[in-house]
């Protein structure tokens, strides 16, 4: 545990010295910085007013920012080390590769979540000061979402980290695996199953799969409870998991298919050539 502590905290720190970390925190504090700038705090949409309605429109652009902002650094944290011969000198130290491995995840993770959650605790804050009522119940569950939506990626990132064999190779699959989940959100994979006449709940099932999917259902269900934006697959949706079921599926599937691909890329990472 010494080791795996001490490997998270070096990650830390030369992230900290990374330009991509200081870009990376600027763009979720101006995100919250400008949302307060346009009154967006004052405005009414479907009922929600206040830091509520803040909240609803900063978790919409987090899923579209996080995960690529996510997966592009993370992916050079194992290449990267590989192509700047790193690993030879690894081998020689009293680190084993587990610590290191899972040192580098814990500590990339407190990295990638800080900004984006003291972004949301500094709206809190400010609303606070201003007298602006803080609804507890969509902060912590928003929270919640994107500690696993950090996570999930976060995972994912390491799996293809672990498998490339340089770092351009890793920011180009990386970048083709978020393009992906980008493209097949519930409009365009529904589309191409109804013209293939697939039964809806397999189509529905499919799209679930898509960790972004679940992300963006599950933002809309906290203000949306019927789902009714989605149209027809609603029905699918709360017939097989129903609201409450849904956002615990919302915090689970996620946590686990991240904590899934870093466990095959730690054990592909153990399996490789190493230097």
């Amino acid at each position: 545990m010494k080791q795996l502590w001490l490997t998270a905290k070096l990650d830390i720190v030369e992230s900290l010295r990374a330009r991509w970390f200081q870009i990376y925190t600027l763009v979720f504090g101006g995100i919250v910085a400008l949302l307060f700038l346009f009154g967006l705090t004052e405005s009414r949409v479907l009922g929600f007013i206040g830091l509520s309605r803040l909240l609803v429109t900063y978790i919409q652009l987090t899923m579209a920012i996080l995960p690529i902002f996510v997966l592009i650094t993370t992916v050079r944290s194992v290449a990267g080390d590989r192509e700047a011969g790193v690993f030879e000198y690894l081998l020689s130290l009293p680190v084993g590769l587990g610590a290191w491995f899972w040192g580098k995840i814990v500590g990339r993770y407190i990295v990638v979540f800080a900004p984006v959650f003291l972004a949301m605790v500094g709206a809190v804050g400010w609303a606070t000061i201003q007298g602006i009522e803080v609804p507890w119940d969509m902060f912590s569950y928003y929270t919640a979402l994107l500690a696993v939506m950090a996570l999930c990626f976060l995972g994912i990132g390491m799996l293809i980290s672990a498998i490339a064999r340089t770092t351009d190779m890793a920011q180009g699959a990386a970048f083709l695996v978020w393009l992906t989940f980008l493209l097949f959100l519930d409009l365009i994979l529904l589309g191409v199953m109804i013209q293939g006449k697939v039964a809806p709940e397999f189509a529905v099932t499919l799209a679930l799969a898509n960790p972004l999917q679940v992300f963006r259902t599950a933002a809309l269900a906290l203000f949306d409870p019927q789902l009714i934006v989605l149209g027809p697959s609603a029905y699918v949706i709360l017939d097989l998991f129903g609201t409450a079921g849904y956002k615990i599926f919302a915090l689970a599937y996620p946590a686990t298919l991240g904590l899934l691909s870093a466990t095959v890329g730690y054990v592909l990472f153990r399996r490789g050539d190493l230097p």
